[in-house]
């Protein structure tokens, strides 16, 4: 099957530039990631850590939702390293596991910001 737009390259640069910068990353890893992402609770327990420690119980009167519910994803985002775990006696506290997922957040949340304002 042949491409007609083949013929009708206009930036030959840009157009090897934007393939090596796909052959560079990993597109399905990447929309994996966005997909962990993905769930509304998920992003509101990553939020709700992304600036303070808190427990299951803590989280779970946070988000106004079952703690059964919340402990589901908690282990779903600690599956994915997303977040992690610290035992102090019989508590366990969480955090973000990965510092840059703050900044992904807070640019994600400044971007709606934005758009909204436009």
């Amino acid at each position: 099957m042949s491409n007609d737009c083949e013929e009708f390259v206009i930036h030959p640069d840009n157009v090897a530039h934007a393939k090596k910068t796909l052959e560079d990353s990993n597109p399905a890893e990447l929309a994996g990631f966005f997909k962990l992402l993905a769930g509304e609770t998920r992003i509101k327990i990553l939020l709700a850590l992304s600036e303070v420690e808190l427990c299951v119980c803590d989280i779970s009167t946070t988000l106004n939702a079952k703690q059964s519910a919340i402990s589901h994803q908690l282990r779903y985002l600690r599956q994915h390293r997303l977040v992690k775990t610290r035992r102090d006696g019989k508590q366990i506290f969480y955090t973000l596991e990965r510092e840059h997922l703050h900044p992904i957040l807070a640019q994600t949340l400044a971007h709606m910001k934005e758009e909204e304002a436009s």
